[in-house]
């Protein structure tokens, strides 16, 4: 009698594994939670508004400020205060791209489907950050434009082609990108939500104040490389205020390797932990 055998597997069919699958599964994922539509919204609500409120209070004290505040006066920095804010908003969907699969255990089936965990995170990165790149330079320009329309009649307004302005716009929309990055980064290494929201906070706003409460010494050597302090020289195009601050694409860099490191560090401990 004949001995029938089952097939071995050979090999895995073209592009399940591969990065394209990956990304197409990250998208799917991405576009399809409501989180991710609700902090988009707040990104956007947060920089037009507080940009729209800032230049408007601007535009009806102008008459009423001092020589100093006159002079140092940074209309494209007004124009986009509000990505100081909706830097919050970009962090905790940077956070919920990657812990809400460990907080829901549907990490387990991403990681039997794509066992390249490195390549997980990378898949994560790369979507989140496309699209986080694509909303923040649309809300910085678009801060910017209404910002400056509002100033127009009655105080100093800028243009694009005045000298640091487009560098400042575009680095606006590429410190919220990197920031979103390094919070994901957080997530990979924390894994839970509340605790990677909980650290990125305290790095972006608690951290600032416990440095302030050092000698003079001190904050000028450790606060230009603060996170918050790097994304108000990239926003701005006078840095009389800021002392020992670093140039705005030195200090991208430096956040950028932030979020590398962050990166790097969660995608060693996903091949290291259970899922």
């Amino acid at each position: 009698m004949a001995v029938t055998t089952a097939p071995t597997p050979t090999t895995v069919p073209a592009g399940h594994y591969g990065p394209a699958g990956a990304l197409r599964a990250e998208w799917t994922k991405f576009r399809s939670v409501r989180s991710t539509t609700w902090s988009l919204l707040a990104t956007v609500v947060l920089t037009l508004g507080i940009g729209i409120l800032a230049t408007s209070v601007e535009a009806a004290r102008w008459n009423q400020l001092s020589l100093v505040d006159r002079l140092t006066f940074d209309p494209v920095r007004l124009s986009l205060t509000g990505l100081l804010f909706s830097q919050l908003s970009i962090g905790v969907l940077g956070v919920l791209v990657v812990s809400a699969e460990y907080g829901t255990g549907t990490i387990r089936a991403t990681l039997a489907a794509i066992p390249n965990r490195p390549m997980v995170l990378a898949a994560k990165a790369v979507v989140f950050g496309l699209v986080a790149l694509v909303v923040s330079e649309v809300i910085a320009f678009s801060a910017f434009f209404i910002g400056q329309a509002i100033l127009t009649p009655t105080t100093p307004h800028a243009t694009l082609s005045q000298p640091g302005v487009l560098r400042a716009v575009i680095g606006g929309g590429l410190y919220l990108t990197v920031l979103g990055l390094f919070a994901l980064g957080l997530a990979a290494i924390f894994r839970h939500t509340a605790g990677a929201i909980s650290a990125f906070v305290g790095i972006l706003l608690i951290l600032p104040l416990i440095v302030q409460a050092l000698p003079t010494s001190v904050i000028d050597a450790v606060g230009k490389f603060l996170p918050a302090n790097i994304g108000v020289v990239m926003t701005g195009t006078r840095f009389n205020d800021i002392q020992s601050a670093f140039s705005p694409w030195v200090g991208l860099a430096i956040l950028a390797g932030y979020a590398l490191a962050a990166l790097l560090i969660g995608g060693w401990l996903m091949v290291r932990r259970d899922a």
